[in-house]
């Protein structure tokens, strides 16, 4: 059996593109190859595009492929899929699933989205209503409901999405997991028109939309651990992402503050300074987080990484409108529009300042996340919850 250490996967890098010039292999035909040969994810199993080797030597075949001028899978695009539904697809579905799902959602032909929000769920998810019935003809699922902030549903294929099963059970026993067809009749996508003035997010309704049992993922009645998989990779794929020294909010405003003196305040330079600080220790912390994801799969300390995230791109969006003064106040383009992709750096000061309110909102809220990292990482008591119990259809609403 085959060691697979850093050597191993150079020397299966250079085969990967001597067999397959990007100067000469169309973008997909290079990014399949690559699929096949187990260097899309090496820490997935061996088929699956990965060779069972240790999740920190990937870096090792990115650097050899970017060297080489690979295409990479551009990953802001499915990022969905990437952090949410692969990982979620790999730890619950079966190996039909595995083979169906896995190869083009890494390579990108199928974009995900996740049906998880719902208008009047609020912050408690597992209080959903979205209701998935059995169809004793067919085994099939018939689902009805709304979803909501569903990111890319306007250009996805399939939908990871959690759905009531049984309604007589306490909320977070009574819902099951399953991968949703977005080409289905029953499904309807509507844009959200957001704050920055583009439409990144949709509210979807769900109308008798069939789902075949074999597009279940987990038991009936697991969705709630199911999707705890989903979630904790969201908040390390929002808040622990790789990224560059003043990669992230932090660069546009350290450019402007270099290339700009004549903005500088002795107030800006500190605040300016202490948030520089802060984001080199998230941009840290984020890369130890995903060092110890090599033991296994994400936990909760992800939710403090997000915490983190959303707290300083507010802060630092604030700071760059504050530095740029009446230049901070314009705003260069408010055409309705719904991009293909998430960015919360593009754009201008005043594009960053606005999307970054949603930092605090997405991937689960803010106070949420505080109460997972007070409970789960800090070993505080719980919060009193008189709800536990409680049948789903019982609760208040």
């Amino acid at each position: 059996m085959t060691t697979i250490d850093a050597a191993e996967l150079r020397r299966r890098t250079r085969e990967l593109l001597a067999a397959h010039p990007p100067a000469t292999t169309g973008r997909t035909d290079f990014l399949r190859a690559r699929f096949d040969a187990g260097l899309a994810w090496v820490h997935y199993p061996a088929g699956l595009g990965g060779l069972d080797a240790p999740r920190s030597l990937q870096p090792v075949v990115d650097a050899g492929l970017a060297a080489a001028g690979a295409p990479d899978n551009d990953p802001r695009r499915i990022g969905i899929g990437l952090g949410m539904a692969a990982p979620t697809i790999l730890g619950f579905g079966t190996d039909e699933q595995k083979q169906r799902f896995l190869r083009p959602l890494w390579v990108g032909e199928e974009v995900w989205c996740q049906l998880f929000s719902e208008p009047d769920a609020g912050s408690d998810l597992a209080a959903l209503g979205t209701r998935a019935v059995r169809e004793e003809a067919h085994g099939d699922w018939i689902v009805d409901g709304q979803k909501v902030w569903t990111s890319s549903a306007h250009v996805a294929r399939w939908a990871i999405l959690i759905a009531r099963t049984d309604p007589d059970l306490p909320k977070h026993r009574g819902i099951s997991y399953f991968i949703c067809d977005m080409t289905d009749p029953g499904v309807e996508v509507r844009p959200l028109r957001q704050i920055t003035g583009e439409a990144e997010f949709n509210e979807v309704f769900l109308t008798g939309v069939r789902i075949p049992d074999s597009r279940r993922l987990g038991p009936v009645g697991a969705g709630w651990k199911v999707a705890q998989t989903t979630l904790m990779n969201e908040r390390v794929s929002i808040g622990g992402s790789r990224i560059p020294r003043e990669g992230g909010m932090i660069g546009p405003v350290a450019r402007t503050w270099r290339e700009r003196p004549e903005l500088r305040t002795h107030d800006l330079h500190q605040r300016l300074l202490t948030l520089w600080v802060e984001a080199e220790v998230a941009r840290l912390a984020g890369e130890r987080l995903r060092q110890q994801l090599v033991a296994g799969q994400p936990g909760p300390e992800g939710s403090g990484m997000k915490l983190a995230f959303a707290r300083l791109n507010q802060e630092i969006s604030g700071l760059e409108v504050e530095l740029l003064g009446e230049e901070g106040l314009l705003y260069s383009d408010w055409t309705m529009r719904r991009p293909d992709l998430v960015d919360f750096t593009g754009r201008d000061a005043g594009y960053r300042y606005l999307r970054s309110k949603g930092n605090s909102i997405e991937g689960g809220t803010s106070e949420v996340l505080l109460n997972i990292v007070a409970e789960r990482v800090l070993g505080l008591p719980a919060e009193p919850r008189n709800d536990k119990d409680v049948a789903w259809k019982d609760l208040s609403r």
